[in-house]
């Protein structure tokens, strides 16, 4: 049966052209259309559409009231189109906050080569999130006291199960019934690396806002982000944690306590020595797919740290992250990967799952648990 679309744009041209490429593939369908926010919602309670495209800036309801309105009553996978600029940036940090699963920018040709190449990318992202929809649909359930639906509150769209991780290593819980007892491996670090592309806004925030201000180690970011996003996300997330994060500078010192986030169309590498190390900011590179990419920050990390390094690969979409991730593992560092369940996307984290690389799979709600018991500080 075909994905079902609702396209919601105040621009009939913009209307007309997103539907057009999601026709065009024979495994979606748009049923309908909406010119603002509060016919969005009305449309997705009476349509039960499978994906939602939702434009940011729209008269009568703007698009970010839009999605917290449908994720309270009719959660639904959304998609978002927005402006790369810096306000754009923050609107749709904004609306993955509220509950959507993805963005991409209004103009296609500042993410594709050619119409190919943003058709293809437009096709893939609305298939992908749609395999979210019937886990959105069971978090609304019957209320035991009055037989109404209650809205189970969703992690970026999706509320995460806790359960014990798929391949429980010491300490783990073996009944599923009971949340996993983690339990230290004994490990000396001196570098955390998170890797993660879509859904990572969210799943980054839920890491760490948890953290603690004197946290031991330096921690690097790489997050598939256009470059006009990084900065404000970067500000987003130092107003919400303890710990000090800011947009990665090319020679910044890595401190303890602080998380350098990649800066987009970028690539970071670390150099130098362990405790003396610093971040290299380099142009993209035109063959590169990930601007900034994870194998290439993972691998830099791999040279410095060796065995020293705790690294998550988190939600995302392809396979960034695994062979960075077999170079930390070949040197000994520890691997975590984020379970599907919990995952926007399970691209990234599967990919490195399937190739026996992770040690543990978590659920997004417990890693920075995890976090704190591997370092000691729980």
């Amino acid at each position: 049966m075909a994905v079902k679309v609702l396209v919601v744009d105040d621009s009939s041209f913009f209307r007309r052209r997103v539907s057009e490429i999601i026709n065009a593939d024979p495994r979606m369908e748009v049923i309908d259309s909406a010119v603002n926010g509060k016919e969005a919602v009305e449309k997705t309670a009476q349509l039960k559409p499978d994906v939602i495209t939702m434009d940011v800036e729209m008269p009568v309801l703007d698009g970010i009231s839009a999605v917290r309105q449908i994720m309270a009553q009719t959660p639904t996978p959304i998609l978002m189109f927005s402006s790369l600029t810096h306000d754009g940036a923050k609107a749709t940090l904004d609306a993955l906050e509220a509950g959507a699963l993805d963005f991409l920018p209004k103009k296609f040709e500042d993410i594709a080569r050619n119409r190919d190449e943003a058709t293809n990318l437009l096709q893939q992202r609305v298939l992908e999130i749609a395999r979210k929809r019937p886990v959105m649909r069971r978090a609304t359930r019957p209320s035991p006291a009055s037989g109404s639906e209650q809205t189970v509150p969703p992690t970026g769209g999706v509320r995460a199960p806790a359960r014990p991780v798929s391949r429980p290593t010491a300490g783990t819980a073996s009944s599923a019934k009971a949340p996993a007892k983690f339990a230290a491996s004994g490990k000396r670090y001196q570098l955390m690396a998170i890797g993660t592309s879509t859904g990572g806004p969210v799943a980054l925030q839920k890491v760490l806002t948890k953290l603690p201000a004197n946290f031991p180690l330096p921690i690097i970011l790489i997050q598939h982000m256009p470059a006009t996003f990084t900065a404000a996300f970067a500000q987003r997330l130092n107003g919400l944690s303890k710990v000090t994060v800011a947009e990665a500078k090319d020679g910044d010192m890595l401190k303890p306590g602080h998380a350098y986030l990649a800066p987009g169309g970028m690539q970071m590498m670390v150099d130098g020595r362990p405790g003396a190390a610093r971040l290299k900011i380099l142009d993209g590179g035109e063959r590169m797919n990930y601007k900034p990419c994870v194998d290439v920050t993972f691998g830099s990390a791999a040279k410095i740290y060796g065995d020293k390094v705790l690294s998550m690969v988190l939600t995302g979409m392809g396979a960034d992250g695994r062979e960075g991730a077999r170079m930390l593992k070949n040197a000994g560092s520890t691997i975590w990967a984020q379970d599907e369940d919990s995952c926007v996307v399970y691209g990234m984290p599967q990919a490195v799952a399937k190739a026996g690389i992770s040690s543990e799979d978590l659920p997004l709600d417990r890693i920075a648990e995890r976090i704190l018991v591997e370092l000691n500080l729980k």
